[in-house]
């Protein structure tokens, strides 16, 4: 099928219907540059370290950055969702000029980061660290630090490039799985959300 790209799910075989996996795509917009995105990954970082969260983000390969959370595996993919949209809520209180959780693309300002809550429905998926990218530039879906945000320069991260920085640095997701949160918080503040008249997301 000359599949180039690697796009798991955020579940694994022993329980494909409890996600343990939370991911946050920070998705610019047409006009968003990536100073932007940086800034919102920034505010990302201090909503997850008061929750007492570890996020280890990566490149998206693309214009925008992944963050990773593992999670216990308690929740559906729908419970999970409404976590994530109430973590991104907040960081778009946080960042309001910088980051929207507004759904349908057209009505999105064009110079923002849309924190991408949906792609912890079930059955979506995002490229896999290391995952190459079907673009001309072969870039690759790269773990970086948090010191290296305001650094890293995502168009650089190809296949030319991260083989060495693999061999050098290692792999940076390596304790993922020793860092597992909990959901209840953020699924009080979804409950918090609503009660105050945000509405709950819709089944898409």
């Amino acid at each position: 099928m000359s599949t180039v790209e690697f796009h798991p799910w955020n579940c694994r075989r022993t329980d494909v219907e409890r996600p343990d996996e939370w991911r946050i795509d920070l998705d610019p917009m047409p006009e968003c540059g990536f100073e932007t995105v940086r800034r919102v990954a920034h505010v990302a970082q201090g909503v997850l370290a008061e929750l007492g969260a570890t996020g280890w983000p990566k490149t998206s390969g693309g214009s925008g950055l992944h963050i990773y959370v593992r999670i216990e595996p308690r929740w559906s993919f729908g419970q999970v969702r409404r976590a994530a949209l109430a973590f991104a809520r907040e960081v778009e209180r946080r960042a309001p000029t910088s980051a929207t959780t507004t759904w349908w693309r057209k009505d999105r300002e064009p110079g923002k980061v849309f924190v991408d809550y949906n792609q912890n429905s079930r059955d979506h998926t995002i490229a896999a660290a290391y995952s190459v990218r079907g673009v001309s530039r072969a870039t690759v879906s790269t773990p970086v630090t948090w010191d290296e945000i305001d650094d890293v320069v995502p168009e650089d991260c190809t296949v030319s490039t991260v083989g060495e920085r693999f061999a050098n640095v290692g792999d940076l997701h390596r304790g993922i799985d020793d860092a597992v949160f909990s959901l209840d918080e953020l699924v009080g503040w979804a409950d918090r959300d609503e009660r105050e008249g945000e509405q709950p997301p819709d089944d898409r």
